[in-house]
């Protein structure tokens, strides 16, 4: 009943090609993901400061430890 077993596939030592990944595949992801970095660089950085988009302390109250994590002065 031993002899009767399936064998193992042998193993090949030839690496799978790798596909290159076109930059128009990337660059839309690129610029969405660099906006979105920069929008939430500014609430964190200015935000509720001298160029304050909404009015109120709100904005203030949410990204203030993130202000402080990040080296931004907000006393």
């Amino acid at each position: 009943m031993a002899d009767s077993a399936i064998a193992p596939a042998p193993i090949s030592s030839a690496t799978p090609a790798v596909a290159p990944l076109p930059v128009r595949a990337i660059l839309p992801w690129a610029a969405f993901i660099g906006i979105l970095a920069l929008v939430l660089l500014y609430f964190v950085g200015t935000e509720q400061g001298s160029f304050a988009v909404f009015s109120g302390e709100a904005v203030h109250e949410w990204v203030h430890d993130g202000r402080h994590l990040l080296g931004f002065p907000c006393h």
